[in-house]
């Protein structure tokens, strides 16, 4: 917790030295005459930012119970809304750029806007008809971009309007949620949880033994040694408990006719089969986050707390990205569906909008059967 707190604070001094907020804009119009997109260095140090947030948070969630009860009460909601408030504006904007993809794939149309990249490495996927195609391409395997042909020429009609429909309304989202964003880094709340992250990279408030409502006050020649293993055990426990709950039968098979039918249901509420597997991706990352508190605390013991080797699993390395993958097509094809509920849109434009949340609705397959694929598998750790 205090290294992360650290790269909190050195992220935040980046944050700062860049200038953020000042003269700068993205959004709408964010490439064009009088308007500068972020800073390369202000994005990555708001990226820096807001994973730093995450792991502590997710670190605190696990070990709660051998820290200070009313600081861990007290901080659990405020990294909470950081790292939210934080993610919105890229989440918004990887958003636009998938269901851009998407659109160009399926239809074999660039009549459509191109998709603002979020950051540098997004900008790098934009460069050429062949990666755009590949980066929107399911697990199953890679498939060059098709030109345009007749039997898709009613999708390629409204192609072009859905395609500015989703960049208005998701540029607009961003918009907003980059200046919330701003608004947070200059309140008074994220200056009390700077302070409170800054005392952090110092001495963690650990609980005292025997006193389990106050915080110790331990001095480096007698703090207290608690055991992480168990609590570690039971975010794995929890992690695996939640897998088993899981349609893994189901998502064995990479076309999942009967989720597939779910999906084209005309309820706005969020997926009722999607929030599962949301739950497993955030019970996976904090099984991450514990055995590396695990690793740190057995290299410190070795006295090699300089040069920590951390072991690698493999396989929860691609469970996480397969959920990642869920994640960002659920949400894609939510915003498409929303988008298709926008009064008097023309029906070429909200076919095209139906074929995209579909397309998404499979990706959301896809990622299902790569999860279950891979965390079958027997863990290989590499060092």
């Amino acid at each position: 917790m205090r290294a992360q707190a650290t790269e909190f604070l050195r992220a935040l001094r980046r944050h700062r030295e860049s200038g953020a907020g000042t003269g700068t804009q993205s959004g709408p119009g964010a490439s064009g005459p009088g308007r500068t997109a972020p800073p390369a260095d202000d994005v990555d140090a708001v990226r820096a930012l807001r994973r730093a947030a995450r792991r502590i948070s997710g670190t605190l969630h696990t070990f709660q119970p051998l820290l200070d009860a009313a600081w861990a009460e007290e901080m659990r909601p405020e990294l909470a809304w950081l790292s939210g408030t934080l993610a919105m504006e890229h989440a918004y904007a990887s958003r636009l750029e998938r269901l851009l993809q998407a659109l160009h794939r399926l239809s074999g149309s660039s009549a459509f806007p191109a998709p603002r990249p979020a950051d540098r490495t997004a900008a790098a996927t934009t460069t050429t008809t062949a990666t755009t195609a590949a980066a929107a391409t399911p697990v199953g395997g890679p498939a060059p971009a098709r030109p345009a042909s007749p039997d898709r020429g009613s999708l390629t009609v409204g192609a072009a309007k859905a395609g500015a429909l989703l960049d208005r309304q998701l540029t607009l989202a961003r918009t907003r949620a980059h200046s919330t964003a701003l608004q947070a880094l200059g309140s008074s709340r994220f200056h009390a949880v700077a302070d409170k992250i800054a005392l952090l990279a110092s001495e963690v408030p650990l609980r005292a033994p025997g006193r389990p409502d106050r915080a110790a006050a331990p001095t480096p020649e007698a703090t207290p040694s608690f055991d992480l293993r168990p609590l570690a055990a039971a975010a794995e426990e929890r992690l695996t408990d939640a897998v088993t709950a899981l349609p893994l039968v189901a998502a064995g098979s990479p076309y999942n006719a009967q989720a597939l039918v779910h999906g084209l249901s005309p309820d706005p509420a969020p997926h009722p089969q999607d929030a599962p597997w949301h739950q497993v991706r955030l019970l996976l990352r904090l099984h991450r986050y514990a055995l590396e508190a695990l690793a740190a605390a057995g290299a410190g013991n070795d006295g090699n707390t300089g040069n920590a080797v951390n072991t690698v699993d493999v396989r929860l390395l691609a469970a996480g990205e397969a959920l990642d993958r869920h994640r960002d097509a659920s949400e894609a094809a939510a915003a498409a569906a929303q988008a298709a509920r926008t009064p008097r849109i023309a029906p070429a434009t909200a076919y095209a909008l139906g074929v995209l949340h579909a397309d998404q609705r499979h990706e959301v397959e896809a990622a299902r059967y790569a999860f279950q694929h891979c965390w079958r598998k027997e863990p290989i750790r590499l060092p």
